[in-house]
């Protein structure tokens, strides 16, 4: 699809919609920002799909219920997981995925140009849906390339996630690494090493010589995790076994046929108990040897009395 025809009827919606007063029923006079709904339920997020080299086009709409205009800035940005798997954007850096493809349509001397960020003015109680494009370059990978429309206001911000499919081979692919007990908590890795965002299921099982000490089924885990992204995660475990040497193995499933499974080897020692014993154990040693002790320095005790080394043979020698 060329992209001048795009960026050219882009511009004209962007135009009629920005003066086009909406009803809002809302509490206070805070500015949002949002898919451009397309059903009177909405959307949760834009989803857009292309071949590498296409030029794909959708909108978000940002509304001001407020008494007063506000300017907002929107940009493009990626989208990232935190360490625990938390989704979020790339707040620094340069953006060098789908962020670095969106464009809005911005003016320069009085001619539209696409541009990676763009500042709008929205009148008082105004809804303004803004478009932009998403062009996938020549080279890009087949996939999931989440990214997100980032909008700023008045000190604070909103994102929209965009999910991004290039056709191509879908690839599932997930391990799990680095399992580690200590603390009451099974702690562990896991890496996406596909190309779509996976889902997983993680189920947990520990064996020991004194029988099955932890066993459960998958359940899915609260997260998305993104293509090539690797988060450290925990399972809590708060009623481990006192006295034993366990195999735990941890099994993750996501969608596609992505399958993986570690394990690691823990012993439980109630190393307290032990402790407790073992000076139990000194203080009777103590005790033992400060009586025994006590007897040789007494007279007439029986640690000092002479042993005999003779026999003594009474009556008649035959």
């Amino acid at each position: 699809m060329p992209y001048a025809p795009v960026l050219r009827c882009a511009v004209a919606v962007l135009l009629s919609a920005a003066a086009t007063p909406v009803a809002v029923a809302v509490a206070d006079d805070g500015w949002s920002l949002a898919p451009s709904a397309s059903t009177p339920d909405g959307r949760p997020y834009v989803y857009a799909e292309g071949t590498p080299g296409t030029v794909l086009q959708d909108s978000v709409s940002l509304l001001n219920p407020g008494a007063r205009p506000v300017t907002v800035r929107l940009r493009g940005a990626d989208a990232d997981n935190t360490a625990n798997g938390g989704l979020t954007v790339r707040a620094t850096g340069k953006s060098t995925d789908t962020g670095a493809w969106i464009a809005f349509a911005g003016d320069r001397g009085g001619r539209r140009i696409p541009v990676r960020t763009l500042s709008l003015r929205v009148p008082a109680h105004t809804r303004a849906d803004v478009p932009f494009t998403v062009s996938v370059p020549a080279g890009a990978t087949p996939g999931d390339h989440p990214g997100a429309i980032v909008a700023g206001a008045d000190g604070r911000s909103s994102a929209v996630r965009v999910q991004l499919r290039v056709g191509g081979p879908a690839v599932s692919a997930l391990t799990v690494e680095h399992v580690a007990v200590r603390g009451g908590r099974i702690s562990y890795e896991l890496v996406n090493r596909g190309n779509t965002v996976l889902t997983p299921k993680l189920a947990v099982r520990a064996d020991g010589v004194l029988g099955r000490a932890l066993d459960r089924a998958p359940r899915t885990l609260p997260l998305d995790l993104l293509p090539g992204r690797r988060v450290t995660l925990t399972e809590p475990w708060h009623d481990p076994p006192a006295l034993d040497a366990v195999d735990v193995r941890l099994t993750v499933t996501a969608a596609g046929g992505a399958h993986d499974t570690t394990s690691a080897s823990v012993r439980f020692v109630p190393w307290g108990a032990l402790a407790a014993a073992a000076g139990a154990g000194l203080v009777a040693l103590g005790a033992l040897w400060g009586v025994r002790r006590h007897r040789r320095r007494t007279p007439g005790g029986g640690a000092s009395e002479r042993p005999r080394t003779e026999v003594e043979w009474t009556g008649a020698v035959s």
